[in-house]
């Protein structure tokens, strides 16, 4: 039954405050309650295309989602998609995209939406920019998040114009939608000039490596270890680690020739940097030499790569050998409070702790250091040690600014049936409707069924 036309102005009313605001979650609700998602907004354009110029991904897809006509040809020749490819973020071109796109396209409209981010990728934002406005002078830029979480994208401004510098990343993406087997060295060209692996256009590249099996992209990508630039070597140790933690290996024969190769990359590496990436894959393959490989690069100049070899030197099957626990005690003490972090996370491995490993870890849990101080105390919550000492330690950390610090040790305690329990509780103060199954929040109440005689 449709509704009466006066409830649907009102709801696309809704839908258009709710867009102007971004606030995703009530597009989704105007949606699901009837609103029109191709609704004009007061500009005469369809709801969407205030979406895309206000860079809101997550408006924009729930918009997409809902139905909203990503491909209407608007008054001025474009679609609501060519706008936002135009405007280079990887992360609005996705949402916008839709579903099945190189079926939905027509040829014609594949070609143009390629050729639009190929002429910002080779052009470049800045000269682009001086072309369509006139401007003269350099453009300002800043980082924001493309995402809003997981990846960081420059913001390009001049002439009164913005645009975002993922343009890269755009064609790289929509080349994978539309069936296009980009060359391994074109995508890596693509991505090393950010040099951060949390750059939009260096993670596209990556990730769509990483999901690729083509056989004939292996000799170009294992090329990428002996190159001279680290850069690239780095690059190529992120598309393995991509491989790995997405469960994107996924054949036999695969994970052994990138096991081999990693086994003999990680003897060799000259750069920190890049030695510790392989590292942090090498440990992934769970390698029968980690705790050797640990060992030799524990006195590493670098501290990203001795806080790597902390995670050689765990051995979850074994007790771990004399000269393993005086590596780790010497490097509890190490300068780098990252390398700490990873000796404090060490422990929790072990759910038994030595008489040294609990000394270890109530050193580490207060280290001035608020990360390293987190990380021990997590793994002595974590452990089966029931001593006075390690309680009175926890109990200690309620006197912490920092709530999850409080947090993880009223757990602690809770989970040990601790009489300070219910003050512990007290102490960490409210929380946020974010942690309502937060499994440490509950132990309160599982300590009450265990402790109090009404069980409440």
């Amino acid at each position: 039954m449709t509704a009466p036309q006066h409830d649907l102005n009102d709801l696309n009313d809704r839908l258009m405050a709710a867009v102007a605001s971004k606030d995703s979650d009530a597009v989704r609700a105007c949606l699901r309650d009837g609103a029109d998602p191709d609704a004009p907004g007061p500009d005469g354009l369809p709801v969407l295309c205030a979406a895309v110029a206000g860079f809101d991904h997550e408006t924009a897809d729930a918009l997409t989602e809902g139905g909203a006509d990503s491909d209407v040809e608007l008054p001025d020749g474009t679609t609501p998609l060519l706008r936002a490819v135009d405007l280079g973020s990887p992360a609005l071109v996705g949402a916008v995209l839709g579903k099945d796109p190189r079926l939905r396209l027509s040829a014609a409209d594949r070609k143009r939406l390629l050729g639009l981010a190929r002429h910002w990728y080779e052009t470049g934002e800045d000269e682009e920019l001086r072309r369509r406005t006139g401007a003269a002078g350099p453009a300002t830029r800043r980082l924001v998040k493309d995402d809003n979480k997981y990846t960081d994208i420059e913001e390009v401004s001049l002439g009164g114009l913005t645009v975002r510098a993922g343009h890269s990343g755009v064609l790289t993406d929509l080349e994978r939608e539309f069936g296009i087997l980009t060359p391994v060295a074109e995508l890596v060209a693509r991505a090393v000039p950010y040099l951060d692996d949390l750059h939009a256009n260096w993670s596209t590249a990556r990730y769509i490596l990483a999901s690729r099996h083509d056989p004939e992209d292996w000799p170009a990508l294992a090329g990428l270890r002996h190159h001279p630039d680290p850069v690239h070597r780095r690059f190529l140790a992120g598309v393995l680690w991509s491989r790995n933690s997405s469960g994107e290996v996924f054949d036999r024969q695969d994970a052994v020739r990138e096991a081999e190769l990693v086994a003999e990359w990680v003897l060799d590496e000259p750069d920190g940097e890049v030695l510790a990436s392989v590292l942090d894959v090498y440990t992934d393959y769970g390698h029968p030499d980690e705790g050797a490989i640990g060992l030799r690069y524990a006195d590493h100049p670098d501290p990203r790569v001795r806080r790597e070899a902390v995670f050689c030197l765990i051995q979850r099957e074994t007790p771990p050998s004399e000269v393993v626990v005086t590596t780790v005690l010497a490097l509890s003490r190490d300068p780098d409070s990252g390398v700490r972090v990873a000796v404090a996370g060490y422990f929790a491995t072990r759910g038994d702790l030595t008489p040294v490993g609990r000394e270890t870890l109530l050193t580490l849990i207060r280290d001035p250091d608020l990360w390293v101080r987190v990380r021990a105390a997590e793994s002595l919550s974590g452990s089966r040690d029931r001593t006075a000492a390690v309680a009175d330690a926890l109990a200690a950390l309620l006197d912490e600014e920092d709530q999850l610090v409080r947090l993880e040790a009223a757990y602690a305690l809770a989970i040990r049936d601790d009489p300070r329990t219910e003050w512990a509780y007290e102490r960490v103060g409210p929380l946020g409707p974010d942690f309502d199954l937060d499994h440490r929040v509950h132990a309160l109440s599982d300590y009450r069924r265990r402790n109090r005689p009404d069980g409440i």
